[in-house]
């Protein structure tokens, strides 16, 4: 059974930078389309980015320039690396892959933004 742990998560004061990592195990990340979501307090969880198992990675115009995601496939572990970091990208991130037919989610990892 595939499962998925963030880490990485943390305080920052904006136009800072984090890196979110999702550890894969029970599947190879490179065999799935792995995606992060977040959510805000009061909203809904909205999909951030994800990298398919061809590398083609997506993002939302909001965090484009802003985040890359990769893959470390040796590692089996997905990265979101986000810069310029705004106070509206303040949420719980998750990490999310589909199998079949079934969605796995990360126990998700707070991010902060503010001074």
């Amino acid at each position: 059974q595939l499962q998925l742990v963030e880490s990485g998560g943390g305080l920052v004061e904006p136009g800072g930078s984090l890196r979110l990592s999702c550890a894969a195990s029970g599947s190879a990340v490179g065999s799935v389309t792995i995606a992060w979501f977040r959510q805000a307090p009061g909203k809904e969880r909205e999909g951030v980015s994800c990298i398919t198992s061809s590398r083609i990675p997506y993002q939302i115009d909001s965090v484009k320039g802003r985040f890359t995601i990769s893959r470390d496939n040796a590692k089996n572990t997905v990265y979101l690396q986000m810069n310029t970091l705004k106070p509206e990208d303040t949420a719980v991130y998750y990490c999310n892959a589909d199998q079949a037919g079934l969605a796995y989610w990360g126990q998700g990892t707070q991010v902060t933004v503010s001074t």
